[in-house]
């Protein structure tokens, strides 16, 4: 099919749904109807601050920050301490951690002098689940890392009467947003069930899965609040890049969500090649449409290469072979397999969208 591209951002056809809007199509005219506007809003970030440290009064913290090592999460990270937050900072190891990203929060632990916890997940039947996503053929293999870090985060806020999740998601980076066939539910359980029962998993062992059901417990009887505070601050990528360079000793990484060795394998490698999705689309969108970057600078990062050097994508070859105990002929054969959507597996998607329509109709 032909290639249908977008004249103001950097979304095309290979996004689904994709319909061209006047100057524009219907992910920058979504991104610009948000209104957003890249400034701190003191009066609003002073009220939530507020409320984060009287809903955590009395309790050993008032919040918890996911870090993975990358610019967004790292940062909400030294926002929470400067604006005197007590977080808990939770890092999910998923066995794929760079040794940048983990020298990254290292560094910022350190000092910031805050308490890490990290959850190592058990490789062997984490494997097991990665084998059986491949297997399916379907494009979230990442779905089960972030289905597991919200399990973590949201259990131990449960544990520790924590109300706050505060997260490194942010309109100024990730404002466009995902399109349908790009990715999946995070917490669709039911789909990670199925398609992992194809591979004789029917029992979780150590795999902290979190369910549908737990999240509506999270947000409506815990009342738990995954929310972010980079959209009441003015966020610029570049100039926090250089901050945390000069404070904190971090190292970039190329793109974003390069700090796991899969995960830029994945985008990097396996969504181009057998998906035909470059996600490099979305985020560096995002970046043009709020003014972080030129028209003519977007272009140059999207004709460069998905990786820093050739060394550095030989290096992750090798080691994605040898960690998942692949041939080349087997990656070979599952890339040239077609895709098949998450929606051939059981899933709860249908449930939440009819609860998400009652909840708007009645409750809203």
């Amino acid at each position: 099919m032909k290639l249908i591209k977008c004249n103001r951002c950097f979304m095309d056809s290979t996004a689904v749904p994709f319909v061209l809007i006047e100057e524009g199509c219907n992910y920058c005219e979504d991104f610009l109807g948000l209104e957003f506007k890249n400034v701190e809003r003191k009066s609003e970030l002073d009220d939530f601050v507020k409320t984060i440290k009287s809903a955590g009064s009395n309790k050993q913290y008032d919040c918890i920050v996911g870090v993975s090592g990358g610019v967004d999460s790292s940062y909400v990270l030294v926002k929470a301490v400067q604006l005197g937050l007590r977080p808990l900072v939770v890092h999910m190891d998923n066995c794929w951690n760079s040794e940048l990203a983990q020298n990254n929060i290292n560094h910022l632990v350190e000092k910031l002098d805050v308490e890490l916890y990290t959850h190592v997940i058990d490789w062997a039947e984490y494997k097991l689940l990665m084998q059986a996503f491949f297997d399916a053929d379907v494009i979230d293999v990442e779905m089960l890392y972030d289905n597991a870090m919200l399990s973590i985060n949201f259990n131990l806020a449960r544990k520790y009467g924590i109300k706050y999740i505060l997260s490194g998601e942010n309109i100024s980076t990730e404002g466009v947003r995902m399109p349908q066939n790009w990715n999946w539910w995070k917490m669709d359980d039911k789909n990670i069930r199925d398609i992992a029962s194809k591979k004789g998993v029917r029992k979780f062992v150590s795999f902290p899965l979190y369910t549908f059901w737990q999240s509506l417990m999270d947000r409506f009887i815990y009342r738990i609040k995954w929310t972010s505070i980079l959209d009441l601050i003015h966020y610029d990528k570049e100039e926090v890049l250089l901050f945390l360079e000069k404070n904190y000793s971090y190292k970039r990484y190329p793109y974003k969500h390069y700090e796991s060795i899969f995960t830029r394998f994945y985008q990097g490698f396996i969504l181009p090649k057998k998906f035909n999705v470059d996600k490099r689309k979305m985020h560096i969108s995002t970046l043009y449409l709020s003014g972080q970057v030129s028209r003519s600078e977007a272009h140059e990062l999207l004709k460069s290469d998905r990786y820093p050097s050739e060394t550095d994508f030989k290096a992750d070859y090798a080691f994605f072979l040898k960690k998942m105990n692949w041939t080349e002929s087997d990656l070979n054969i599952y890339l040239a397999r077609p895709e098949i959507s998450h929606n051939k597996y059981k899933s709860y998607l249908p449930l939440k969208i009819f609860l998400v329509g009652l909840y708007r109709k009645f409750i809203r």
